[in-house]
């Protein structure tokens, strides 16, 4: 049986930004990352951070500009910073986890999105990103309870489902995949629909 962890991964925190502060030129910054401008977005930040370094917002929105323009070691740098100023920041959290995933480092993804979810209040999200972390380190059982918990906090978390419906289908577990995949399908998930033709035929 051979388990893949090549599900994709449709970016997380597209679009997400940590509020920032009321200062114009932190607006700017924000709205050069809103309408893609990720470059002029990160030399905005830039900029503001000449001014005030240990701001973590800017640290962090800056570092998503650059995860945006796939220039995922400047990304890391900035999450990581901004993880030594506030290491209970759930969302700079996500982001460390998520980017360990997109560069197989699943070990260091899975510490992340344990320490995230362990927070009080974690999104669904910490769990579902525990679960990727577990899935590519070929611990299967575990990383089904994480898809599991993730769901229990979100059932209308189609991400979620879709890749349990996967993993399972590597299991060989067909009928608890097609569950998943129509429940996918009923939220639709991007590729779910496609997953229940070619998996699920009566």
């Amino acid at each position: 049986m051979k388990l893949s962890s090549k599900i994709v991964l449709i970016p997380v925190f597209a679009g997400i930004l940590l509020s920032a502060c009321s200062e114009q030129k932190v607006n700017q910054a924000d709205a050069y990352f809103e309408r893609g401008q990720y470059e002029l977005a990160a030399q905005t930040y830039s900029e503001n951070l000449k001014s005030n370094p240990g701001d973590v917002k800017m640290i962090y929105n800056r570092g998503r500009a650059f995860q945006e323009m796939g220039n995922l070691e400047q990304a890391q740098a900035d999450f990581e910073k901004a993880f030594e100023i506030e290491p209970n920041n759930t969302q700079v959290l996500l982001s460390l986890a998520a980017i360990q995933l997109e560069q197989k480092n699943f070990a260091s993804a899975l510490l992340y999105a344990t320490k995230a979810e362990e927070i009080a209040g974690a999104p669904a999200m910490a769990s579902y990103l525990k679960g990727r972390s577990l899935h590519g380190l070929g611990m299967p059982e575990d990383a089904l309870k994480a898809y599991g918990t993730a769901i229990q906090l979100d059932k209308e978390f189609g991400q979620a489902y879709f890749t349990r419906g996967m993993l399972k289908v590597a299991l060989e577990r067909k009928k608890q995949a097609c569950e998943d995949f129509q429940l996918a399908t009923s939220l639709e998930y991007p590729g779910a629909k496609d997953a229940l033709a070619k998996y699920c035929k009566r």
